[in-house]
């Protein structure tokens, strides 16, 4: 393995900025239209500061430095404050293109997936990309339904709402 995963810090913020900005752009473009990018992108390619500070929000870090992956899960419902006592809700994951299909993000949601079992969590929900739908599947996830994700009034994102069954913690 050429790198690790670790729990964020407020010092990677601008480059997990830079990692979204440079995954979004390349990997959304085959399946979303160039308008709904231009107004979507502006708002998805900021890392947001308390998703970095939550203590379950992880970057991918190359054996001789550098970020190459991002994501993480919160027991808030994205967007609100919302707590459902077994579930949490994958959060803003993103590989950087130069390192998509070598498992980087497979290993993030594996920590992922594995905090979220032994802090209780039996269901975990998933807001993904069109681009993203066949990685959550291939990782146990279901589609539940397509969604529009209102970003902002006047911004909506073609969605796939997914969930996956955990273990329950013994």
């Amino acid at each position: 393995m050429t790198y690790t995963i670790r729990v964020s810090t407020t010092a990677d913020e601008p480059t997990v900025s830079e990692i979204l900005a440079a995954s979004y752009s390349t990997l959304l473009a085959p399946y979303y239209a160039k308008d709904v990018l231009d107004r979507a992108l502006p708002l998805m390619n900021k890392a947001n500061p308390k998703l970095i500070g939550c203590g379950t929000y992880y970057v991918a870090e190359h054996s001789q430095g550098g970020l190459i992956g991002c994501g993480g899960w919160t027991h808030e419902r994205p967007g609100s404050t919302e707590v459902v006592q077994g579930e949490a809700h994958v959060r803003h994951f993103a590989t950087h293109p130069g390192w998509t299909r070598k498992g980087v993000a497979q290993s993030i949601m594996d920590r992922c997936r594995a905090e979220a079992v032994s802090q209780g969590v039996t269901r975990l929900h998933c807001y993904a990309t069109l681009a993203a739908e066949r990685f959550y599947h291939a990782l146990g996830f279901e589609t539940i339904e397509r969604v529009n994700v209102r970003m902002r009034n006047d911004v909506d994102l073609p969605s796939v709402l997914m969930l996956c069954a955990l273990p329950r913690h013994s």
